[in-house]
């Protein structure tokens, strides 16, 4: 039993850890091409080998590494929800204080550093998220496939429909190449306000803005409610025994995830953008290929050899908001204007190696920083508020508990 609970414990830390390591690769495409510019490479000169490894990228990577993100941060609701119940306390009151923290967060990162963020997104969630936090897993399940399903009719409608075409207009791409410039060469003030203030569509495609606010929802929340209910049954609290089932999900998923979201990126190249279904891999296949790869990583967990890497993605988990934010903090300094000014200019191939030695140093780092402390700044400003205390722990007397679940529910707090 020791041993299972032990390798919960560092599954639950370690995919943090490794959905961070997609999240970064993920991500330099928006740090050095901009939110929407990333989807326009020929507005950049990408082509040839980089513009291949662009494709690679948008099929294997984006969109399907947050939502790994967003399945951890559902079991990990759950799990915390868990643990202040066990010590008398009102779920649903801290979670929401946590939430609005989360939000403050983000739209303090989105308004002074990086127009990626995704904490606003996450916090403003989290108190829909609380409507299901009692609910069956049954009722999490069915949720989650009817929300898949949604999406996934979505994107079976041609691209002409302005579903999958998102922004694709002239006062859009006038937009990107302003932004080449002022991203580029700006200094941060300059840059600052043209993420706030600078308007990437027109008019007449306010529509578009809204659609996109609506659906942004939906094609992640399916993730929240199979962490919640990953959670509640008992997913990954015996990777040994089940071996079998991860590496069966996996393989599907995996494989499923991979074929849409080729086509949907393969099709357009070559003129197929109006097939039926070619939205798919936009509006579905990246939470399928997420659930592959989950699954794909916890088999490493059911195995009897202990790979050393492992315990770096433990610590680079652990510490997930701290490194998710000074990548942030990094990349715009190496891209940005008021950096070394490499926005549009690096490359794809060149780009990812440049953020996946970033990632390489968190991998290194974090480890040494916990050696002399318990969590992460954020981590324990996050705690701090939460619980409303300066130990970062709850007030009232906690229960006694085995030894086994008391070091669980520390990391999931954590």
């Amino acid at each position: 039993m020791e041993l299972t609970q032990s390798k919960r414990i560092h599954l639950i830390d370690g995919l943090r850890g490794f959905s961070l390591s997609g999240i970064i690769v993920a991500n330099m495409l928006i740090f050095q091409y901009g939110l929407l510019g990333e989807t326009m490479p020929e507005l950049f000169g990408i082509a040839g080998a980089d513009f291949a490894f662009h494709s690679f990228l948008f099929i294997a990577v984006v969109g399907s590494f947050m939502p790994i993100f967003a399945f951890m941060f559902g079991l990990g609701m759950v799990k915390l929800a868990d643990s202040l119940k066990a010590r008398e306390l009102r779920p649903k009151c801290h979670l929401a204080r946590r939430f609005l923290l989360l939000f403050i967060l983000g739209m303090l990162h989105a308004t002074f550093l990086w127009e990626g963020d995704i904490l606003t997104f996450y916090g403003a969630t989290g108190f829909f998220l609380l409507l299901f936090l009692n609910r069956k897993p049954k009722t999490l399940l069915v949720w989650a496939a009817l929300l898949l399903a949604i999406m996934g009719v979505l994107g079976a409608f041609p691209s002409d429909t302005g579903v999958t075409e998102f922004g694709d207009s002239e006062h859009t791409r006038t937009y990107v190449m302003q932004s080449r410039d002022v991203y580029g060469s700006g200094t941060y003030e300059e840059i600052k306000d043209f993420r706030n203030n600078a308007d990437p569509f027109g008019t007449g495609e306010a529509w578009i803005m809204a659609v996109a606010v609506l659906l942004a929802p939906l094609m992640i929340a399916p993730m929240f409610l199979l962490g919640m209910r990953a959670a509640k049954v008992g997913t990954f609290d015996d990777p040994v025994a089940m071996r079998r089932t991860y590496a069966r999900r996996a393989a599907v998923f995996v494989s499923v995830g991979l074929l849409t979201k080729s086509f949907s990126v393969i099709a357009p190249q070559f003129g197929a953008s109006g097939l039926p279904g070619v939205g798919i891999g936009d509006t579905l296949g990246g939470s399928l290929l997420a659930l592959g790869y989950i699954y794909a990583f916890a088999l490493l967990y059911a195995s009897s050899r202990r790979f050393a890497i492992l315990k770096r993605f433990e610590a680079v988990g652990r510490l997930s908001l701290t490194n998710y934010l000074m990548q942030s903090v990094i990349c715009t300094t190496i891209f940005y204007g008021y950096g070394l000014g490499l926005f549009g200019r690096a490359g794809v191939a060149v780009g990812t190696l440049i953020v996946l030695a970033v990632y390489a140093a968190q991998l290194w780092l974090s480890p040494l920083y916990l050696n002399k402390f318990r969590s992460g700044p954020v981590e324990k400003a996050l705690r701090v508020w939460t619980y409303l205390s300066w130990k970062g722990q709850p007030r009232k007397p906690v229960r006694v508990e085995p030894p086994e679940n008391a070091e669980l529910s520390e990391r999931i707090r954590a």
